[in-house]
């Protein structure tokens, strides 16, 4: 576990509330130095705590509102590496997560209406050796990093 203090931790909540954040202003609202912030947030990428800086789209004003996570259900001795290259081909999938138990893989997809959705679970259907998959749509989400809490 990474060494991190009270300190990192409201950079950390800073940086997820804007990633543009700068520096200064990091420091004036934390107590620090701009190069004390500068050199916890270089320590934090150092030690992999901060993995990158991304942007936050609303994909539904690109035309791509609905999002479903699709459950997928493997024979018992298909490898992991498999289920995620089943699903690492289809560009509507957001991520793909293998799970223990039943299902096999939760997949996350975004796509423009129920008929691409309806597209997509039948490619999915037809890739590796899928055996059977469920579909769930979001109706809303909410995520912590969205808020900026701890």
């Amino acid at each position: 576990m990474a060494d991190v203090d009270d300190i990192d931790h409201r950079v950390l909540r800073l940086l997820r509330e804007d990633g543009r954040r700068t520096f200064s202003e990091m420091a004036q609202l934390v107590g620090l130095s701009v190069a004390a912030v500068k050199r916890r947030v270089d320590r934090l990428r150092e030690i992999g705590v901060i993995t990158g800086f991304t942007v936050q789209i609303d994909y539904g004003k690109l035309g791509w509102g609905i999002e479903a996570f699709t459950e997928l259900r493997y024979p018992g001795t298909t490898p992991v590496g498999e289920i995620v290259r089943t699903a690492a081909d289809v560009p509507e999938v957001q991520a793909v997560f293998t799970i223990a138990g039943d299902p096999d893989a939760l997949i996350h997809v975004r796509v423009r209406d129920l008929g691409h959705l309806q597209q997509v679970i039948d490619r999915l259907r037809r890739a590796g050796d899928v055996t059977g998959t469920k579909t769930l749509l979001v109706l809303g989400s909410w995520t912590r990093d969205a808020l900026a809490s701890p």
